[in-house]
């Protein structure tokens, strides 16, 4: 299937990591000019990176700005960057000063990033943004794992009700455990597995002219086995 992305500018945040360094190969695959965004960009000469910190906003304005200078517009906007589950500490799981860090570190990345870009997208009429998160947003047992989830699907579906109707789409991609082999089993009160590329075949759709979905927080696999969201 064509995508469309043919020549489409897309910005992938956190384009170096295990998801993200995946979603970038799939858009490039289809045919997109794919700028890769990360704390360490290197050479910020090269139009296929830049240097974007998502914890400081002067850092996301200056890289967006530098996207916008060289490609001219932003058609999709793909955030993988966070820190890792497992840098967060399971004693510290109902912390404060942890959670408001874990809060800060993804939800508040993607909200930043998000509000320096959707302004150009609306202007153009045109543009789709993709947050990766996780299935811990449906789970109970962790405050930090939950809120952090949780808070990148509300603010998502906040942004997606700000621009109804402009031409531009917000949606949230929700994977359980990722892994290079996924299993086909399921374990009860658990999401299923995925792989890296799987993600990205989604993510590739979601960021393409073909998807008119908006608002909705998607997992990928098989969403958590024995919860119920009515």
């Amino acid at each position: 299937m064509d995508l469309e992305l043919k020549n489409r500018v897309a910005l992938v945040v956190g384009g170096k990591g295990y998801i993200g360094a995946a979603v970038a190969d799939r858009l490039r695959a289809e045919g997109a000019t794919v700028v890769v965004a990360s704390r360490s960009a290197g050479d910020q000469d090269s139009p296929d990176r830049v240097a974007i910190d998502t914890a400081d906003q002067a850092s996301v304005d200056a890289g967006i700005a530098r996207v916008l200078e060289l490609h001219g517009r932003i058609d999709a906007l793909i955030v993988t960057a966070a820190p890792s589950a497992g840098t967060l500490d399971p004693a510290k799981k109902s912390d404060p000063e942890q959670v408001l860090s874990a809060i800060d570190g993804k939800a508040l990345g993607f909200l930043r990033v998000a509000n320096a870009v959707l302004p150009a997208q609306r202007e153009a009429g045109y543009g789709r943004v993709v947050v990766v998160s996780g299935q811990n947003a449906y789970l109970s047992g962790n405050i930090t794992a939950s809120l952090r989830n949780t808070a990148v699907s509300v603010i998502a579906k906040n942004l997606a009700d700000e621009v109804a109707g402009s031409g531009v789409t917000v949606n949230v991609v929700n994977p359980g455990t990722v892994t290079d082999s996924p299993a086909a089993a399921v374990q009860r009160g658990a999401g299923g597995e995925s792989s890296p590329q799987q993600i990205a075949d989604l993510v590739a759709f979601l960021a393409s002219p073909l998807s008119a979905v908006s608002g909705e927080s998607i997992s990928i696999a098989h969403r958590v086995l024995g919860q119920l969201t009515i």
